[in-house]
């Protein structure tokens, strides 16, 4: 039975407030000794009660918890359960755990996606199990006719001790089920001393399916008469659809039908934008994947030059703006020489304390270096695919998707059916990081279904994911800081900008702990689709900063976690202005935690270090890198990180997730690089575009938490900032030389000698 299926009350439903708000590497303890899942221990109950939207009981005192939020690999299905069940004050054991699917009347922020999933959750779901225990407590005594607050619970289990009565869930569910829901104001949560587990490593529900191969993906999806399509998009950015021969693939085995989609053209009619210039999409249907691919290849379709236009952005406030998108044929080359163009040019200023263009002008010297990084294909294991049935005014649409809400209103423009009648269910994602976060493939599978009025599969090819997928930004960032004749700093100055956005966040450190500062940022625009990339800016500024500071602290004659650490004293007890976001104190005590468990000041021979720290997505990263020379090649051999996130929930998993982070940082920081040629993509395979491989994974990866008492913040991307300046700067300790520009390998390979 889908949630669908249920009837809603007011009794049922309970309404709790939320917060507002991508490389993986499973390490063997993520599948070593997974727990028997509740099928194992329970049977299935005869009967189910739901307490509220999250929770629901069966008569044998098994228990379901819903994971809200969509399921990429950051764990969240464990994670986001976890919190509930603590509240609830349940037996591990007995749980089972379903995936919710799309359905905001039930469950609010159904969004996974700037590390916000347990810190959004962790009120919100601690309150909706605290208030499930408290319905079941209310219904044993109403049962026993014995005060509630004399009633106590322990590991589903509920009992008086002064009459000797106890029961399990199981048999108080039935009424609890009825009974009216308190304020969720009142519910009182467990304090941090008493939790069991929280805190306490649980296995992933989802690892025995994943590892026997059960069916959880999209792709896994069938149904009876399902057909299969292709999509055909334009070869290049900046072309659009001209014509095509739909007799070229018609008469191929297998094949149902050619046409042409618009995807979002009537989403974009909306708001009032020209819709006559936006790129038609060809769809290919048939009996099979492998005939529309086929079919795929024969297809003969003419393609021109799309003139400028305009699109609509949802910014964060709920606006909606005109970008616009230029035309022409764009070139990594030409990306460069503009870039280079504006560095040179006043950019806009973000943050300004102080006086620091005085500064400069009395600077004895002054370091001034450029960072450049290309635009980036996500590249998830699992390709774009979506299926969909869209009959009359109902659609059922089953795909991966990181924020359903940010493409129902497109569904309901582009099909003509109210969202009352479309249902998203949440398949299990084979990666994300920030690729999924826009869905347009729903859209694309919809309106094939709808066009032919039978169920469909869509899949992309690798070719089509990598070539006309949404891309990390390149980016460039100028960094200048001033010096006086005694080596002191007097001033920095950063200038970034990328085409299309600039990465800077401006009240960041080194901001507040300098008192000249200057922060100025540029954009270009361009017809080349960009969006979220693990760790957005971010990914790439921290790289660009923490070169530079350890830069800045050779120059100073400082050790590079000192000379942070001097910064960080002077933003914690003299800060300069008050806009700063970060706290210092804790972001110190990661680079001090990593600096004991690297071992830092324990000179090791033939190892090169380098250290990197970064704040985002409110936690503090600090990592140290060891590399060795081999075979004249860069060997990473140990990375120590050491974390600030507050409470971690799951530890096992968190140390996963960690893992999956650096492994992933240091493939893109080694490889990762996407280029065109007159608006094409010029790596459509991995055969070009340079993956990290299994053997290049660092041969140890520690991950140490600072304990605290904080509320949790984000996991799944603060840890791949700081990956990219820890490995340059211990590459610039192996090689003696100074990585501006990434990826870092093209460079390195043009190093007749390393150190040895």
């Amino acid at each position: 039975m889908t949630l669908l299926d249920k009837k809603i009350n007011r009794r049922s439903f309970l309404k709790v407030s939320t917060l507002a708000s991508g490389g993986m590497m499973l390490s063997f303890s993520w599948l070593a000794g997974c727990k028997p899942t509740a099928e194992e221990v329970l049977t299935m109950p005869d009967e189910w009660f739901e307490i509220n939207s999250y929770i629901k009981i069966g008569e044998n005192g098994a228990v379901t918890l819903f994971n809200p939020n969509p399921e990429f690999g950051s764990n969240v299905k464990t994670s986001l359960p976890m919190l509930l069940a603590e509240e609830l004050d349940v037996d591990w054991k007995n749980v089972f755990v379903e995936q919710a699917d799309f359905y905001p009347k039930r469950f609010e922020r159904q969004f996974t996606g700037g590390s916000q999933g347990v810190r959004s959750g962790w009120i919100p779901l601690r309150t909706a199990g605290a208030t499930a225990r408290h319905l079941l407590v209310a219904a044993a005594a109403q049962t026993w006719k014995v005060p509630a607050a004399e009633i106590t619970t322990n590991a589903g289990t509920i009992e008086h001790k002064s009459s000797g009565k106890k029961a399990g869930y199981g048999e108080m569910a039935s009424l609890a089920g009825t009974l009216e829901a308190p304020d969720p104001e009142t519910v009182k949560l467990k304090e941090i001393k008493d939790f069991k587990i929280i805190g306490n490593s649980k296995k992933n529900v989802d690892g025995s399916k994943i590892v026997t191969g059960k069916p959880m993906f999209a792709l896994d999806h069938k149904v009876e008469g399902m057909k299969y399509a292709a999509i055909v998009h334009p070869p290049a950015f900046g072309m659009k659809l001209k014509s095509f021969e739909k007799s070229s693939v018609t008469e191929m085995s297998g094949i149902q039908d050619v046409f042409v989609i618009n995807v979002f053209k009537d989403d974009y009619a909306r708001h009032n934008f020209d819709t006559t210039t936006f790129p038609e999409i060809i769809a290919i249907v048939g009996n099979s994947t492998w005939e529309v691919l086929q079919a795929k290849k024969n297809l003969k379709a003419d393609w021109e030059k799309a003139p400028e236009s305009t699109f609509p952005m949802a910014g964060r406030d709920g606006q909606t703006t005109k970008i616009n998108v230029p035309a022409g044929l764009e070139n990594s080359s030409t990306h460069k020489e503009k870039m280079a163009e504006y560095i040179t040019k006043p950019g806009n200023v973000l943050r300004k304390d102080g006086d620091p263009e005085g500064a400069f002008k009395v600077a004895a010297r002054v370091l001034e270096r450029t960072y450049t990084a290309p635009f980036l294909a996500h590249n998830t294991m699992e390709p774009v695919n979506c299926f969909a049935d869209v009959k009359g005014n109902k659609a059922v649409i089953y795909g991966p998707s990181q924020i359903p809400d940010f493409i129902m209103g497109a569904l309901v423009s582009s099909l003509g059916i109210e969202k009352e009648n479309i249902q998203i269910n949440l398949a299990r994602m084979g990666g994300g990081f920030g690729r999924r976060a826009y869905s347009h493939h729903m859209v694309e599978t919809a309106l094939i279904s709808q066009k032919i009025q039978a169920p469909v599969k869509m899949i992309y090819t690798r070719e089509d994911d990598m070539t006309s997928g949404v891309y990390r930004p390149t980016y460039s960032a100028t960094y200048r800081a001033a010096l006086d004749e005694d080596n002191m700093l007097l001033a920095l100055h950063v200038k970034a900008g990328g085409i299309p956005e600039s990465p800077i966040h401006a009240n960041r450190f080194p901001a507040g702990a300098i008192d000249n500062y200057l922060a100025e940022g540029w954009q270009i625009e361009s017809n080349i689709t960009i969006g979220a990339f693990r760790a957005p800016r971010s990914n790439f500024i921290a790289g660009a900063e923490q070169s530079f500071l350890d830069e800045l602290a050779e120059e100073m004659g400082k050790d590079p976690i000192d000379f942070r650490l001097e910064l960080l004293k002077r933003a914690e007890t003299n800060p300069v202005g008050t806009d700063n976001d970060y706290d210092p104190k804790r972001y110190a005590g990661v680079l001090e935690l990593v600096r004991e468990k690297s071992g830092w000041d324990t000179v090791k021979s033939n190892f090169y270090r380098g250290v990197s720290a970064y704040f985002c997505h409110n936690s503090y990263v600090a990592e140290v890198i060891d590399i060795t020379i081999k075979d004249n090649q860069p060997v990473v051999e140990n990375v120590y990180a050491a974390v600030d996130c507050g409470i971690v929930v799951n530890p096992d998993a968190a140390a996963n997730m960690g893992e999956g982070a650096i492994v992933d940082g240091i493939g893109n920081a080694f490889y990762g690089e996407m280029t065109f040629e007159n608006g094409a993509p010029t790596k459509t395979n991995f055969d070009k575009y340079r993956m990290i491989r299994h053997s290049e994974a660092p041969k140890k990866i520690e991950v140490h938490f600072v304990q605290n008492n904080e509320d949790p913040t984000g996991l799944g991307e603060p840890l791949f900032p700081p990956v990219f300046a820890a490995l340059g700067n211990s590459l610039y300790k192996a090689t003696g030389k100074r990585l501006y520009e990434q990826p870092f390998q093209p460079q390195i390979m043009q190093m007749e000698n390393l150190r040895m």
